[in-house]
């Protein structure tokens, strides 16, 4: 997980909340939803931050809109975009233990947002080099294994892979502060705005780690 900035939310999504009686379900325009959730998460899954893509317009979308609080407990959040997220598939369809993110958290709710500022998910998350992700807060940690089941054993391994090449591309060269601040801004987005690598995020925590120690 990331912490994501919200974009300004979809004019379609306005003026149906504001229509007597709306429902999501009756909310016809989610592919712009869809388009908006990628481009404000850079293109990274809310939970895994596996690559995602809305789609084409009239095809199975080969994402999901994930609720944080969940439907079937908080109907008069369904519509709430702050509440909205872009999630992918899980692995839907397979077993229970293979299944991630929203197609496993089904109408369980977890303690944190990543699009609420006020939640801080960058200090609420770490990462480890072998590819786990872990909180010291403690519900949080649990939800994180048993809810969004995050440390399945195929994510942890891409983690680590990704952290690997990371390493690979590095080389040995020696580099003072600002090289590395740098590449912490580049792997974080702060120096552009376009897509994101999937599961960067461990390089970011590697790399704040590596300037707390400089």
């Amino acid at each position: 997980m990331r912490q994501i900035r919200k974009l300004p939310e979809p004019r379609s999504l306005i003026e149906h909340r504001a229509t007597p009686g709306s429902t999501y379900d009756g909310y016809r325009d989610k592919q712009t939803l869809r388009e908006q959730l990628v481009r404000e998460q850079r293109a990274l899954c809310c939970y895994c931050l596996c690559r995602i893509r809305p789609g084409e317009a009239g095809s199975v979308s080969p994402m999901k809109i994930a609720h944080w609080r969940s439907q079937g407990l908080h109907t008069d959040e369904d519509l709430n975009y702050s509440n909205l997220l872009g999630a992918c598939k899980g692995n839907e369809g397979r077993q229970p233990h293979q299944q991630h993110c929203d197609t496993r958290q089904k109408d369980r709710d977890i303690k944190f947002n990543p699009a609420n500022p006020d939640h801080r998910i960058d200090q609420r998350v770490k990462y480890l080099e072998d590819g786990t992700i872990e909180s010291d807060d403690k519900e949080f940690n649990e939800q994180i294994e048993n809810v969004l089941n995050l440390n399945a054993r195929f994510l942890q391994q891409r983690r680590r892979e990704t952290l690997q090449l990371f390493f690979e591309l590095l080389g040995t060269e020696k580099r003072k502060r600002p090289a590395w601040e740098r590449l912490l801004a580049e792997q974080n987005g702060d120096s552009h705005d376009g897509e994101l690598e999937p599961f960067c995020q461990i390089v970011v925590c590697w790399l704040r780690k590596r300037l707390a120690r400089a």
